[in-house]
């Protein structure tokens, strides 16, 4: 199980990424990585970012089985502290 340091630094080393690649990466169940996420948010460490990716509409997923719900994608960042 990865800890919210290790989890932290798999961010800072990808410069960003989403929670399923983490889970992954970090042989983490997907639940417990979306809460460290939503922690590390609270707290100021990083930032998450939803990108709407409108663009995929053009029609390279218009045949998606997931349909539209899933061309909103969610990455997380290491927070710019100046």
């Amino acid at each position: 199980m990865a800890s919210l340091l290790q989890l932290r630094d798999a961010i800072a080393l990808c410069g960003s990424t989403g929670a399923n690649q983490l889970s992954q990466q970090l042989a983490t169940p997907l639940p417990l990585v979306e809460a460290m996420l939503e922690r590390l948010t609270a707290m100021g460490k990083i930032e998450r970012i939803e990108q709407d990716n409108r663009g995929c509409l053009t029609g390279s997923c218009k045949r998606c089985p997931e349909g539209n719900n899933h061309c909103n994608i969610v990455i997380y960042q290491i927070k710019n502290h100046h």
